[in-house]
């Protein structure tokens, strides 16, 4: 599992952009299809470009195309209306669909894995506290912005943001969002920095890589 194949990076893709079609087929809204599906739609051609100048480790193109489905999932359904979280709604009696907040943990693991690999290749960072602490923070700045993202969605379309917003009536949602970022973030480095350490020091040219 610590290394791919030839064939993986080019599945995924191929996978990427069949579940890609799939969402946008007939999401129940266009504009939050659009809206949540943004970062794989842009996000897609920039690692096909830069993947053999600055190739990622197979765990962090594994986690980002896990994070691309949960996106688009949502981009499909919206959030508030995804079947897997009505299904966890009635399993566990819950007031809320919460297939957002399954969203906004990712939100923090998957950036946490990428940030974390990025500050050791291209900063004089090493494993340990300061890269934990800044790699923490980069990822709560990230999901700070997107709130504000959303903010500025809702004043500029209104009501028709509601779908995008998914608050779903919780006047704490925002800050429950950044919580769930800044949990996924910390579970994150806890359980897979030492995998990645290990992937990282097995790219072509050994932990030289590592400075890209």
């Amino acid at each position: 599992m610590g290394t791919d194949t030839p064939y993986e990076k080019p599945v995924l893709v191929v996978l990427t952009l069949l579940a890609l079609i799939a969402s946008g087929t007939d999401p129940f809204d266009r504009l939050t299809w659009f809206l949540e599906t943004l970062p794989v739609v842009l996000g897609l051609p920039l690692l096909m470009a830069t993947h053999r100048r600055f190739p990622l480790t197979p765990l962090v193109y594994r986690l980002l195309f896990i994070h691309g489905l949960i996106l688009m999932l949502g981009g499909a359904y919206t959030y508030a209306r995804v079947p897997l979280g009505f299904w966890v709604q009635d399993a566990f009696e819950l007031s809320r669909n919460h297939y957002d907040r399954l969203g906004h943990l990712a939100q923090g693991f998957v950036p946490a894995m990428l940030t974390r690999e990025i500050l050791l290749r291209a900063t004089p960072l090493r494993p340990g506290g300061w890269l934990f602490l800044l790699t923490t923070s980069v990822v709560l700045a990230f999901s700070a912005c997107y709130e504000f993202f959303e903010w500025g969605a809702a004043l500029v379309m209104g009501g028709e943001a509601d779908a995008f917003l998914a608050t779903q009536g919780d006047i704490w949602d925002t800050q429950w969002d950044m919580l769930l970022a800044l949990l996924g973030a910390l579970v994150a480095q806890v359980l897979l920095s030492r995998q990645q350490d290990r992937q990282l020091a097995r790219l072509p040219g050994g932990t030289a890589a590592w400075r890209g």
